[in-house]
């Protein structure tokens, strides 16, 4: 039997990677002659790199970049197998989980040290970029990414702007002569499953300036920024970002991707699964495995596990998931593609030992699912 196992992570718990690892053996406790193809997956988000990096062969780099309050860290990238594609998570330098509380202030965070990494990337000789952009801790239009890598932004004294949201509205120039010439041979993808504008009551500062630390004051400050930058953009460079879907993902970042690097913000399953040549493996498979921690009706937009699920249900391919929760209307999950979702908990259990034990709960799982499925082949002549 040819099982293809493309779970994405179990969050707080397991990479995708050891969530494939604990289901492929529990599958051959029961199937020891099974051909099991692992590979993990992501949307877009925490887990991207590991999962691209695996998929591909490829390697990750460590480097020293700014953090969002522009402090030296160290952050890690990805690099394809055949060394052309940079695989970059934008939280691991602009990232929210970088700051205590008490230092979240979208007013000062910049996304500097993305752009950085960015930077990085090219000097490794790769020419192309896939950018996800979760988890972030800025509101500032992707200005600071656009800073490291060579615009300059002056107000009208002609000095150039600080870091942060906060400085948004001093901008009077914008000066693209010195952006990095590498870019130019470049194209950046920037991993984006939300549609939120640029600007308004649905827009990066309305809609994610508190979980930054925002408070309703800043809110208002930071989009009337974000409104000037847009302006900015439309009269200086003839770039509309203010209305684009997706435009206020990551704090304006996804806007700042499309009008400073003339990047294409594309939904996270559909850039991983592309490069993770995820179709051809779904066609090689007899049965395919996915899963997340976490599973109910929001799978469907977006997630990884209801974007194997389409692709498996076009192929006529049967999907079983594991998930450690199913939400509260497992049976509707059927109607987005899977055969069978399964919760891996096996007994009453709190969330902390379900979280503890989550790599044996997967793998007793597993075994019993295969155990059924070998039972089925051995009744299918009844």
């Amino acid at each position: 039997m040819k099982v293809l196992i493309c779970p994405d992570k179990f969050k707080e718990c397991l990479t995708a990677a050891d969530v494939a690892l604990f289901i492929r053996k529990g599958i051959l406790k029961v199937m020891p002659d099974a051909d099991c193809r692992m590979i993990p997956m992501a949307d877009g988000g925490e887990g991207t790199v590991e999962a691209l990096v695996e998929a591909t062969a490829g390697r990750t780099e460590t480097v020293m970049v700014h953090d969002p309050l522009m402090r030296m860290i160290t952050a890690l990238y990805g690099i394809s197998g055949d060394g052309k594609t940079a695989i970059i998570e934008m939280s691991a330098a602009s990232g929210l989980s970088l700051l205590k509380p008490g230092e979240r202030n979208p007013l000062v965070t910049t996304t500097y040290g993305t752009g950085e990494l960015i930077r990085f990337a090219l000097d490794k000789g790769c020419r192309e970029i896939i950018l996800g952009i979760g988890g972030s801790a800025t509101v500032d239009g992707g200005v600071g990414m656009a800073q490291a890598l060579g615009i300059t932004f002056r107000d009208e004294q002609d000095q150039e702007i600080g870091p942060g949201g906060g400085n948004l509205n001093r901008i009077a120039s914008m000066d693209k002569s010195q952006l990095d010439p590498r870019l130019r041979e470049c194209k950046v993808y920037a991993a984006c499953d939300v549609n939120n504008p640029f600007t308004g009551s649905n827009g990066a500062a309305a809609v994610y300036g508190p979980q930054k630390g925002a408070t309703p004051l800043m809110v208002k400050q930071l989009d009337d920024n974000l409104q000037h930058l847009a302006r900015i953009l439309r009269d200086l460079w003839n770039c509309e970002v203010g209305e684009l879907p997706g435009a206020g993902a990551a704090g304006g970042l996804g806007g700042g991707i499309v009008a400073f690097l003339d990047g294409e913000l594309r939904p996270g399953f559909e850039l991983i699964s592309q490069k993770a040549n995820l179709e051809q493996s779904i066609s090689w498979a007899h049965v395919v495995i996915t899963g997340e921690g976490k599973m109910d009706l929001q799978t469907a937009f977006g997630k990884t596990a209801g974007g194997v699920a389409k692709m498996a249900r076009h192929m006529n391919k049967p999907v079983i998931a594991f998930t450690g929760s199913s939400g509260e209307d497992p049976d509707k999950l059927q109607a987005l593609g899977f055969d069978a979702v399964i919760p891996i908990t096996d007994k009453p259990m709190s969330l902390e030992q379900s979280i503890a034990g989550a790599g044996r709960l997967l793998e007793n799982s597993a075994e019993r699912a295969f155990r059924l499925l070998k039972l089925g082949k051995r009744m299918g002549g009844l």
